[in-house]
């Protein structure tokens, strides 16, 4: 199980490294078909892997620019529901939850192959400021549906977040990776303590997919920006609609 975990989190990290998300929504299939965790377990363990590896990835991001405020403002929203998220998953059937997920994947990675053609929006306006009146509204409702999502299925936020600010927000990719990657930290802990109260976890197995991960992402990070960012889109949907389609037949058969 350590050794899976640890070549799990090498893939995991380098998805966050690469487009500040990716990593949460493959970290739980990894961790329930690859490593062989119950689902309960796999959540806060996955919460664990992404807020640690994205911590590490931002920083090589650091130079590119975060917007602060805006990852605050979304993260803090996203704290709020993601305790409401965590109640749900508690009510609902594993199965359930693996086919809401894997029905996720699918818009994530259809999202993602559709081209961008976002110029600039109410969060980035052409001279570099942003009019609040539109876009405060706009980040709230984005983190707060973000946060309930990582509450109820163990993710990050990235592959959501990714796509919300380029799309509705109107960031520019260059902002976009590291803020998501800030707001991905904050989801990932707000998650995890909301599962503090019934808490299972393999910290061996965690430390292992934990450590590989950041230093994947580390990596990654630092080579991202010399990939075009359409080549790591499409290549990103494909991926996660082949392993939508896997954790969906499986969820169906189990």
């Amino acid at each position: 199980m350590i050794i899976s975990a640890a070549a799990f989190g090498l893939i995991v990290g380098a998805l966050l490294g690469l487009v500040g998300g990716g990593g949460s929504i493959l970290a739980v299939p990894a961790l329930v078909y690859g490593v062989g965790l119950p689902l309960a377990a796999a959540i806060p363990t996955s919460l664990v892997v992404v807020g640690a590896s994205s911590a590490v990835a931002v920083l090589p991001r650091l130079r590119a620019g975060v917007n602060w405020r805006l990852a605050l403002i979304i993260g803090a929203a996203g704290t709020v529901t993601a305790y409401l998220g965590a109640v749900v998953n508690r009510l609902l059937d594993p199965k359930i939850l693996l086919l809401v997920f894997a029905a996720i994947m699918v818009f994530a990675g259809v999202r993602m192959l559709r081209p961008s053609t976002a110029a600039g929006g109410a969060c980035a306006l052409p001279g570099g400021g942003i009019n609040w009146r539109s876009c405060l509204p706009k980040a709230i409702a984005t983190g707060a549906v973000v946060g309930f999502l990582t509450g109820l299925l163990g993710v990050g936020g990235g592959f959501l977040i990714v796509p919300a600010l380029t799309l509705v927000l109107g960031l520019p990719m260059a902002l976009t990776v590291g803020t998501s990657l800030v707001v991905i930290v904050i989801n990932s802990a707000a998650g995890f303590a909301a599962h503090m109260g019934d808490l299972q976890i393999d910290w061996a197995v965690t430390a292992a997919f934990a450590v590989t991960a950041m230093a994947a992402s580390l990596v990654a990070g630092r080579i991202g920006s010399r990939i075009p960012d359409a080549a790591l889109k499409r290549g990103f949907g494909i991926l996660v609609l082949v392993i939508a389609a896997y954790v969906a037949i499986q969820a169906i058969l189990s």
